[in-house]
């Protein structure tokens, strides 16, 4: 049922069998709002009773159970975490039947971009060279060499090429030689190595770790050439003939990289990384749904969408897994929602530590409720695939990647797997950025563009105020396309990307 928003003191009931409204402003105590006279003072974003809500009856938004009531809830009451917790219940896991079949434009309808055509065939957004490390023992090693490059002003004689990022990480020994955490690690390495945004690359290592670089190449059939060069400390005699070994390897493989060209593309070649983060009551209801849309128009158009963070579509799953394209592949989603709460459990955690305080203060009670807002980013298509985090993705359209909920560790999973172009919504403020793929930031309400305005790329708060989803997801496939053309988001003006490479730690450390 379309939202519906009230004059005065705006608040938004969002299904007909809810039983709370969301707040647009503040509800003062006594005014009224969705036809109920607040009992408490309901601030923005946060939700207020507009039924009675006994002790133990689930509480319900989207027409969805966000959790259980821990106290008897009259109408006009603030609902929230002091009267509101999760339970465990159990969700309808239909399959494959409640898809929107997307009928693909013809490629000479289909909206284009400029982009760098790689020799595997695939289009980068960005031309940058990158320094990847095997181990946390060459981490400073790889910055000493991008500090370098960028000092000498070489760069200045190569203007296609967006510049040398050392993406270096916390991991590569003290971790097991096989099993996920190896595993996640190797695809990860090898998956930013390939993403069609890095026209060359330097893998930096010790020598003496258990990630071992010859190892990788053997499993990968890497060859060095002109794109991919690799050494270590060791057998290069120590840091600083090994750094200048690196800015010797990474000049020579300027030259080439400098020749990429943009190209005109179709929108086929874009795969869109979907990311949220410091998400507010606003989220579900202005920014996510109207990214949503806009994957919508991206999917009709050929390309591909990927969404993530397992435990933030938590209480949402049975959602997707009536979408999938198959039953395997909503039963795949079905497994790794399990893995998920072995994975707390054993850890001495549980899945609804997320929200986060952030998220509560923004008015979401219940990962249950998070969840659902955070899935409307995925749109209405078809789900046509499941993968495993870093894992390079194949299908196009909608598909789904295993990653935590934490931002950086996600959107690194999500460009391993291929992502060119990235979409984050927030509606507390988050700082990030992402080399090499660009990230633009989402506002879900107009105050937080407002007040951080050198942040944001789209205001989308102004669906409160009356535009529609639709049109707002038109102006972010539009904004989609503008930037896989080159055109700079606010988090690369800012220079945001080189210390948000951050790979899943799987596994002990030992």
């Amino acid at each position: 049922m379309p939202a519906t928003i009230l004059t005065q003191t705006r608040a938004i009931k969002l299904n007909e069998n809810d039983n709370v409204t969301i707040a647009v402003d503040v509800i003062e105590a006594g005014a009224s709002a969705s036809g109920v006279q607040a009992r408490a003072r309901i601030m923005r974003g946060h939700k207020m009773a507009i039924a009675p809500i006994p002790r133990g009856e689930p509480v319900l938004k989207f027409g969805q159970i966000i959790g259980f009531a821990t106290s008897d809830i009259g109408p006009g009451d603030w609902v929230h975490e002091h009267n509101v917790e999760m339970q465990d219940f159990s969700r309808d896991y239909q399959f494959a039947q409640g898809a929107t079949v997307t009928q693909i434009l013809p490629e000479a309808q289909q909206a284009t971009f400029e982009g760098f055509r790689r020799k595997s065939g695939k289009f980068g957004t960005r031309n940058y060279l990158a320094i990847l490390t095997s181990v946390n023992c060459s981490a400073s090693a790889a910055r000493f060499m991008a500090k370098e490059v960028e000092r000498s002003g070489v760069l200045a004689n190569y203007p296609n090429i967006d510049g040398v990022i050392a993406l270096v990480h916390g991991t590569g020994c003290g971790i097991a030689a096989k099993g996920e955490g190896f595993d996640a690690l190797k695809r990860t390495q090898w998956g930013y190595a390939g993403n069609p945004n890095i026209a060359g690359v330097l893998l930096v290592g010790l020598g003496c770790e258990v990630f071992q670089i010859g190892r990788m190449k053997q499993d990968y059939g890497i060859v060095e050439g002109d794109t991919f060069r690799s050494m270590t400390i060791q057998d290069s005699g120590g840091t600083r003939k090994t750094v200048a070994a690196g800015v010797a390897a990474l000049t020579d493989m300027m030259p080439a990289a400098n020749q990429a060209r943009r190209e005109t593309t179709s929108a086929a070649n874009l795969m869109l990384a979907l990311q949220c983060g410091g998400s507010d009551g606003y989220s579900g209801i202005t920014a996510n749904p109207a990214l949503g849309a806009a994957v919508d128009e991206l999917v009709r158009h050929g390309g591909t969408a990927i969404l993530s963070e397992t435990p933030e579509i938590y209480g949402a799953e049975h959602l997707l897994t009536r979408r999938a394209a198959t039953r395997e592949i909503g039963q795949k989603l079905v497994d790794r929602i399990h893995w998920w709460e072995e994975y707390t459990r054993i850890n001495k955690g549980e899945m609804n530590n997320n929200p986060s305080p952030g998220n509560k203060a923004g008015g979401l009670t219940t990962i249950l409720e998070k969840s659902l807002g955070a899935a409307a980013k995925g749109g209405t298509t078809t789900l046509n695939g499941v993968y495993e985090y870093a894992e390079p993705v194949t299908a196009k359209g909608f598909v789904f990647m295993d990653t935590p909920g934490y931002d950086p560790v996600s959107a690194t999973g999500q460009v391993a797997g291929g992502a060119n172009v990235l979409t984050f919504t927030t509606g507390r403020g988050s700082a990030y950025g992402c080399k090499p793929t660009p990230s633009i930031k989402l506002a879900t309400n107009s105050d937080i563009y407002r007040r951080m305005k050198d942040d944001m790329d789209i205001n989308c708060g102004d669906v409160l105020d009356g535009v529609s989803i639709a049109d707002k997801g038109r102006e972010i496939f539009a904004k989609i396309l503008e930037v896989a053309s080159g055109e700079k988001t606010k988090s690369e003006e800012l220079g945001y990307g080189d210390a948000e490479f951050v790979p899943w730690q799987i596994g002990a450390t030992m």
